[in-house]
């Protein structure tokens, strides 16, 4: 295992890059096959040594986001390129290279002048993705970075809708791009966008593979929460206990406690399983702020 944990460059909400460290202590040590339904961002496969990676997200703007990444492993220098003349064509700050900010705005806007230099160049971008480049991986990955919480979202007709956020193309965003493209240009990866059942339906497990879980939480509130409710949370862990019984290795991320409310199914279900309490620093984008939550990592080695 690498010691220097890596980031995904997709900065996503509920990534786990802060709890790593701790996750991976408890993860097997010689994996197989790795499997991960619920890959969001990524950053807990790119800390995983294994032969083969099946990975899956049901949102299929995330999952075509990774494909193009992947693509790209092997010409990192075409990518930064193509990143280059779109910042540049649309005037977006971009401190990697040089910082572009005038001193008047930062002084006048202290703690946003990123948005307030970005506003006008990301709401262009923003609407050439929603009218000519109907999802163009490439744009949509520009509109993640520069975009508010970083996050990827549409309304109801499918058009891109976040709003710009105070950030900026910085080292750490070609720092993260490029132990991406570093890790998966020599790895045998299988990604998918199903749902969490259909992406279990067809596999056959072999010795030493491992299957990591990180699903919505059914008790806290995020946008990726919305579709998630007790019936899905039963089935998964009615899935899980399929795996258990063919002897497969899991690792389940979730919350017990969540600002007053208790995931009941989840507490009962656990108990057959072993529960390792996980040091949280769940900051909720609704309210920021630290929040009073239990997190826990239940495995069945």
């Amino acid at each position: 295992m690498n010691n220097k944990l890596k980031r995904s460059p997709l900065f996503y909400v509920g990534d786990k890059y802060k709890l790593m460290k701790q996750l991976v202590n408890l993860f097997p040590k010689e994996i197989n096959n790795f499997y991960e339904p619920f890959v969001g961002g990524g950053t807990v496969f790119l800390n995983i040594e294994a032969k083969k990676y099946f990975l899956n997200d049901i949102d299929k703007h995330l999952v075509n986001l990774h494909k193009f990444l992947i693509a790209h492993a092997k010409n990192p220098e075409k990518f930064f390129n193509d990143v280059e003349n779109i910042i540049h064509k649309y005037k977006l700050s971009h401190s990697y290279k040089k910082d572009v900010v005038p001193g008047s705005l930062k002084r006048e806007f202290k703690k946003t002048y990123y948005a307030r230099f970005n506003k006008g160049g990301y709401e262009k971008l923003r609407t050439s993705v929603n009218n000519y480049k109907k999802n163009d991986p490439l744009i949509l990955y520009i509109l993640l970075i520069y975009g508010f919480n970083r996050m990827l979202r549409f309304n109801g007709g499918g058009k891109f809708n976040l709003p710009v956020g105070n950030v900026d193309f910085n080292k750490n965003v070609v720092n993260a791009l490029n132990a991406y493209f570093d890790f998966v240009h020599d790895k045998k990866i299988s990604i998918t966008s199903k749902d969490f059942k259909e992406f279990f339906s067809d596999k056959e497990y072999l010795k030493n593979d491992f299957v990591y879980l990180d699903p919505p939480y059914l008790i806290t509130s995020s946008e990726y929460n919305k579709f998630w409710n007790q019936k899905s949370e039963s089935d998964l862990l009615n899935l899980i206990d399929n795996l258990d019984k063919k002897g497969v290795k899991f690792a389940l991320s979730n919350v017990t406690h969540y600002n007053g409310n208790k995931n009941e199914l989840l507490i009962e279900w656990m108990k057959k399983y072993k529960t390792h309490k996980i040091e949280s620093n769940y900051i909720s984008y609704h309210h920021n702020g630290k929040k009073k939550i239990k997190e826990v990592l239940i495995t069945n080695y």
